[in-house]
């Protein structure tokens, strides 16, 4: 992190609410890209995406891949129905 100040670069998060001393951060358009990004994560959870247990980095891929596609097909199925 050092180096990337140096460099000019400045990292931060939006404000959550167990975070202190970060308010100046408080973005409303962040906040919700952010909600959506948690959601999103943690309903890959749901399909298996984090306890996928492969043994080679194919196989990671594979079932990572077939998360994704499972998430979006229930996606579709529930939006577009």
């Amino acid at each position: 992190a050092f180096k990337l100040k140096q460099m000019g670069y400045k990292l931060w998060t939006p404000y959550r609410k167990n975070m202190q001393g970060a308010k100046e951060h408080n973005d409303h358009q962040l906040m919700a890209i952010r909600r959506t990004i948690e959601s999103d994560f943690s309903l890959l959870s749901y399909y298996n995406a984090e306890n996928n247990r492969a043994r080679s980095l194919t196989g990671f891929q594979e079932r990572l891949e077939a998360a994704v596609l499972a998430y979006n097909i229930a996606y579709c199925l529930e939006r577009f129905n």
